[in-house]
């Protein structure tokens, strides 16, 4: 008998693949720091405290298989904290070949802004285990404006900046933002004897407002080496930090605090992805909890309704001809407690 989406969603989010996930390695440390325990399920069940979230639902269908046509908006004016967890999907072990190329099939990219620059690259900080650079890019479709600093370094006018992590003899990109448009995108570390695993979904963090695309307008970025922790300040008000928390094999997880000068009338973060048919996406369904419900609710991508949820997960279980190995996405944890 197959499983069902509602237990391979509840393997996802709380860490427990079965036979994969006893084989996994102990989540890596950060920063000195001792290595976590792995997650689990609370011991009491489901903290009845939880808050819940209105997910709006704005997807629509494209013919183009590299437009971010997949948008989910997490609206709620007093959330405070909330998690974001990149997972390894379901099939994940099961994946031989993977398949990353572009298909500009049905795309027009001719009438995309361009703003020119230089081409450079810098490097800010680095360890033995960790290290964050940044890129300029010939061109891209905003200016880039957002000032990014690290202890006493700022640059200005980068495009990308990565996060990267020794693992296994290799260097590993597990984090980016673009500072421009304020897009972040994570994966964990390759699962078991995989090389490497995909890019998928993308995230913003902060007041989603609408400027051609849906973007976080960014007023300056600062990152901590010492917490692993980004901190952004935002245009329209207000601040985050978005802190690394673990990362290993099975996932990784980005606890987020909001500042309570964060516009309330705008969405505190939301999740671009594509999707153009079942076998080429990088999200399909969705799987969400309700606060106080008996069960998952689960619908295609292009199906949901939206609706209150203390959780939600997004992603695929049956593989893509399109980043077969990009992460799942999992938004959860919201409170209305003031971030430490």
């Amino acid at each position: 008998m197959k499983k069902s989406l509602f237990a391979l969603t509840l393997a996802l989010t709380f860490g427990a693949a079965g036979a994969a996930l006893a084989q996994a390695p102990a989540p890596t440390p950060l920063a000195g720091k001792p290595a976590p325990a792995p997650f689990t399920p609370p011991a009491q069940g489901i903290d009845p405290n939880e808050t819940a979230v209105q997910v709006v639902n704005k997807s629509e269908p494209v013919l183009c298989a590299e437009k971010d046509n997949v948008h989910l908006d997490l609206v709620g004016p007093n959330v405070r904290q909330f998690r974001i967890q990149a997972v390894h999907p379901a099939y994940i072990g099961t994946i031989a070949v993977d398949r990353w190329a572009p298909d500009w099939t049905a795309c027009d990219m001719t009438r995309d802004p361009a703003y020119k620059s230089d081409a450079r690259r810098v490097t800010f900080w680095e360890t033995p285990e960790f290290w964050l650079t940044g890129y300029t890019y010939p061109s891209f479709w905003r200016p880039g404006v957002v000032p990014f600093r690290v202890g006493d370094r700022v640059e200005n006018g980068l495009h990308l900046v990565q996060l990267w992590m020794k693992y296994r003899e290799r260097a590993e990109e597990v984090l980016v933002i673009y500072p421009p448009d304020g897009y972040w995108r994570a994966r964990p570390l390759p699962f078991a004897d995989m090389r490497w695993t995909a890019y998928g979904s993308s995230f913003l963090v902060g007041p989603v407002e609408v400027q051609d695309r849906p973007i976080v307008d960014l007023k300056s970025i600062a990152f901590d080496p010492d917490n692993m922790t980004f901190t952004l300040e935002f245009n329209r008000g207000g601040s985050a930090k978005v802190k690394l928390e673990t990362i290993d094999q099975e996932r990784i997880i980005l606890n987020t605090t909001l500042s309570g000068d964060v516009p309330k009338n705008l969405p505190f973060a939301t999740m671009r992805s594509m999707y153009a048919t079942e076998f080429n996406s990088d999200v399909a369904r969705v799987a969400w909890r309700e606060r106080g419900g008996a069960g998952w609710g689960e619908a295609p991508i292009m199906n949901y309704k939206g609706g209150l949820v203390t959780e939600i997960w997004a992603g695929r279980v049956v593989p893509s001809m399109h980043n077969k190995s990009a992460p799942d996405m999992v938004f959860s944890h919201f409170s209305e407690k003031p971030g430490k």
